[in-house]
């Protein structure tokens, strides 16, 4: 290792301990990670020749261009993916969609409450996916929970549940698509053979988080009467029906047309908005709904999509410097044969970094097999969809679905390290414990 890349490494490092402190620094963690991007990519062209040594002269800087071009192009359409699915769900809630969720959810007893939203986030997250869950339950939740600190509990819950829902289902998270696209996984394998261990590694954690809590809500607290508009019950179902049901046709529309999954988002923006300002049109205010869906969208949190941003290009490079290349295959040789502790092992890592790189340097490491652990639907392959998946839940910013809720309630790294990191490990450790028993059973 080269002291250019100890030193991106190190600032790397450093970014990240400032992300996990902001609770005491009170600098907010998209400054830190914009900051630690550009210091990383700066530092790398200090001497980007020995990166690129096939590459000479004014060539390697035309290369990096197109590099960092062709990272941001994919960190865009993970961002337009969340800003427009963050928009959707907004314009069905500011308009009622939800409330017959709300309705089918509503319990005063608060661990009955618990164990329907992680149930309702498992199988939705499945379907749709595990960030555009996310996004949908908090705002369900909003209208449930009242108490801040109460919400917190559910909210972490609803972390833990859509990352373990969007593992044993091939469109459920963007590593299981990707490994299903690859063709290392199929749809049948992957959800006969990981779904219990999926399902285990949610419930482990919301039978623990039940355990704080306990008695009812107040009445007056809990399950307000919400604000809706003037929409008509059918009208505000349509707009239900519109903005979910379009969620769950994004992935449809991406197999039909293979366009990127952030068009498919915004064809059913486009396509909910037309419809709203139709239902506009005949009420009495003065104000157009095109108005009403800017201000919507005035109300996205753009810190959260800097966040995002920053850490997605952050670490492309030590994607780029081969560290987490480096790091799969000194797991490798550390741990020749034992899948289950390398998969493991990465999966803690996929909570520290992006696990879309981490998937993909594993994809580009091992070569699929015809037989044995890594054949399609290998105890490797099926490993690695689980453990990137719900690995990525025992830290706050470890996944997509944590970063989103983590703006969305303005959780901090170290609430959830102290209260929820130890508690999402137990379920992944559990999950990895029936996959064996599973593979020892069938096998």
């Amino acid at each position: 290792m080269t002291t250019l890349t100890i030193c991106i490494v190190t600032a790397f490092v450093i970014g990240y301990l400032c992300i996990a402190l902001e609770s005491l620094t009170k600098v907010n963690k998209a400054a830190i990670a914009l900051l630690m991007c550009v210091v990383c990519w700066t530092l790398l062209m200090i001497d980007p020749a020995s990166f690129y040594p096939s590459i000479v002269g004014d060539h390697v800087t035309h290369h990096i261009a197109e590099v960092i071009e062709h990272h941001l192009g994919d960190a865009a359409g993970t961002l337009f993916f969340l800003m427009g699915a963050m928009t959707i769900v907004e314009i069905v809630d500011s308009n009622g969609g939800f409330n017959f969720v709300r309705d089918a959810l509503k319990t005063r007893s608060k661990r009955k409450l618990m164990w329907r939203v992680t149930f309702m986030t498992f199988f939705l997250s499945a379907i749709l996916d595990n960030l555009t869950t996310s996004i949908v339950m908090i705002m369900v939740l909003r209208k449930l929970v009242q108490s801040r600190e109460e919400r917190l509990l559910y909210a972490a819950l609803i972390i833990i549940s859509a990352n373990s829902g969007g593992a044993f289902s091939p469109i459920g998270d963007v590593t299981t698509i990707m490994l299903w696209i690859k063709g290392v996984i199929t749809t049948q394998g992957v959800l006969t053979e990981i779904f219990i261990p999926s399902l285990v590694s949610m419930m482990i954690p919301a039978a623990i988080i039940s355990l704080s809590l306990k008695g009812k809500f107040d009445k007056e607290q809990n399950l307000p009467k919400a604000d809706i508009s003037q929409f008509t019950k059918v009208q505000r179902n349509i707009i239900f029906w519109l903005g979910v049901g379009g969620l769950v046709f994004v992935p449809i529309f991406k197999t039909i047309t293979h366009l990127p999954p952030f068009m498919g988002i915004l064809l059913v923006l486009g396509v909910l908005w037309t419809t709203t300002e139709i239902f506009h049109y005949n009420t009495d205010e003065d104000d157009t709904m095109a108005k009403r869906v800017s201000d919507i969208m005035t109300k996205i949190d753009l810190s959260t999509i800097m966040f995002f941003l920053g850490i997605l290009m952050a670490v492309a490079v030590l994607q780029e410097i081969g560290v987490l290349t480096a790091m799969g295959e000194g797991l490798n040789e550390a741990f020749s044969g034992n899948y289950y502790l390398i998969n493991g092992i990465i999966g803690v890592l996929s909570s520290i970094v992006d696990n879309v790189p981490l998937v993909a340097g594993c994809m580009g490491m091992y070569p699929v097999a015809t037989e044995g652990a890594m054949a399609v639907d290998g105890i490797f392959w099926q490993l690695l969809a689980y453990c990137a998946g719900v690995g990525g839940s025992m830290l706050i910013i470890g996944s997509a679905a944590g970063v989103v809720v983590m703006g969305l309630e303005k959780i901090t790294f170290g609430w959830y390290l102290k209260k929820i990191t130890w508690i999402a490990f137990v379920g992944y450790l559990c999950g990895i414990l029936i996959y064996w028993i599973e593979r020892m059973l069938l096998f």
